[in-house]
């Protein structure tokens, strides 16, 4: 006689819902990677001190568990309210963030004395700093995620935020230079001497929301088509108001903020989720074309008139020669260039640079510190996780069932592989130099609460998208959230 073969468990028999197995298990996956980035950092920490102490020290282990901490907590917050987000965003971000505090701990040993090196609390320095900036920024992003439980309540603030953005964007710009300017770039706010913010870095979140709901809105309008030149249907001219608006004011931040990095960031942001909202290339085009012109007129009138246009053109002249001055004004960029050239293809080694060289390293320049000691391939691994946030992003905005979602995830995702662009340009000489953080590596509150905060935006679109569908053919509605039908949001599908 054979046993009778035992059926295996079903949804059904075992209670379980198909969404709820779906959720555990991304989350699982989740907290697999996290565990695994929060290993890597402290192999890292552990390398850093091998080859700086010639020796392991027994607390190597404790600035990666006070990270691993941080994010659990956040892990949790999304196991709990954003089950279905994308489980790959909070690992990658969580990588990057630790390998920065890690390297900017390895910036202090190296200021440190030598007998002193050892004792290093690991709340000191600019890693200590950094390490509490993250527990900061890592609660906003959990404190977000529990206040917007549906991404398109945002949408009944638009124009608040969209007020909002333009205030901050505008006051580094006004006030004088002793309260803003930091290395010939106003993006500052400064309270005293070791206290500043960049409202800039909150500005890109506010305005993109802006721009997200008036093309949902205008987006009919924006998509037709007075001629075709070369086989492209360009706009009418009546269309074009608000790209010369949005080009004047990011014209005016390049003149009187001095810095092209947040010019670029700003006017592109709004140029690529205009052409998500229409998709016409002809938009990418016109902004092309007038983002280019505008940046040339300001060069040319920085050698004729100088003034407020001068620092842009110094910038340029710098860009199109390092080394006219290499230990004066272009002494940033050529240092920069001379890590990248020593690192070569796999670096010294963490720990085993000079980045002390390089001045910024800790802020402007960390790609460049980095790249000496992880060489070209660990720069590149680096590049590969930036681009699969970036990716990630992008898938949400494919998959998110409405327009308004799809707009600012799109548009999040663009704006931060372009701020990596930016900065990853200006220390590699394709660019000319900017004033604007690496994403998550280099120091400083402002950059990491924004990009944190842009995060928790895209894990709440990302578990809207991926939320299974009801027998309604709506999204199951998160516990807590608001209806799905909000009064003034934009429940269209802009197709693919």
């Amino acid at each position: 006689m054979t046993a009778a073969a035992t059926p295996a468990a079903s949804p059904a028999t075992t209670g379980e819902q198909p969404g709820v197995r779906l959720a555990r298990s991304r989350r699982n996956a989740e907290l697999s990677l996290l565990l695994l980035a929060m290993v890597l950092v402290a192999a890292y920490g552990a390398t850093v001190e091998a080859t700086m102490l010639d020796t392991v020290t027994p607390d190597f282990w404790i600035p990666a568990a006070a990270l691993g901490a941080v994010f659990l907590g956040l892990h949790l917050v999304i196991r709990f309210l954003a089950p279905f987000a994308d489980p790959a965003l909070l690992p990658a971000v969580a990588l990057l963030n630790g390998l920065g505090v890690g390297f900017l701990r390895r910036l202090d040993l190296d200021e440190a004395a030598p007998a002193a090196r050892e004792g290093l609390a690991v709340f000191a320095g600019t890693g200590g700093r950094q390490l509490a900036w993250t527990l900061v920024s890592v609660m906003l992003a959990a404190g977000l995620l529990v206040l917007m439980r549906d991404h398109r309540s945002v949408s009944r603030y638009a124009y608040t935020l969209g007020l909002a953005g333009i205030v901050l964007v505008m006051i580094p710009a006004v006030l004088p230079r002793r309260f803003s300017e930091i290395n010939g770039a106003k993006l500052w706010i400064k309270f005293g001497e070791s206290f500043s913010i960049q409202p800039g870095e909150f500005a890109k979140l506010a305005l993109l929301v802006f721009f997200a709901y008036y093309l949902v809105r205008k987006r009919e309008v924006l998509s037709l088509a007075s001629r075709r030149f070369l086989g492209i249907d360009f706009p009418r001219g009546r269309d074009l108001g608000p790209v010369v608006v949005v080009w004047l004011i990011s014209l005016l931040v390049l003149v009187f903020e001095k810095d092209l990095g947040t010019s670029l960031l700003y006017f592109g942001m709004f140029v690529v989720t205009l052409y998500i909202a229409t998709e016409r290339v002809s938009w990418l085009l016109i902004g092309l074309v007038l983002f280019f012109g505008g940046a040339y007129l300001a060069y040319v009138l920085g050698d004729l008139v100088g003034g407020p246009f001068a620092n842009f053109y110094l910038r340029a002249q710098i860009w199109l020669d390092p080394f006219a001055d290499p230990h004066n004004d272009g002494y940033q960029l050529v240092q920069g260039l001379l890590a990248l050239g020593t690192g070569g293809l796999f670096g010294a080694g963490p720990g085993g640079g000079q980045p002390g060289l390089l001045p910024e390293v800790q802020n402007d320049f960390i790609f460049a510190g980095l790249g000496e000691e992880i060489g070209l391939f660990g720069l590149s691994a680096l590049l590969v996780i930036y681009l699969l946030i970036v990716e990630r992003g992008l898938r949400a905005a494919l998959a998110v069932r409405d327009s308004f979602g799809k707009l600012v995830a799109g548009g999040l995702a663009f704006t931060l592989g372009l701020q990596v662009f930016v900065i990853v340009g200006g220390i590699s000489k394709l660019i000319p130099l900017t004033g604007q953080t690496t994403p998550f590596l280099s120091a400083g509150g402002s950059s990491l609460m924004a990009n944190w905060l842009l995060i928790a935006v895209l894990l709440r679109i990302s578990d809207g998208a991926r939320r299974p569908v009801t027998g309604g053919g709506a999204p199951a509605r998160p516990s807590g959230g608001p209806p799905e039908q909000l009064h003034g949001a934009p429940t269209e599908v802009i197709r693919p």
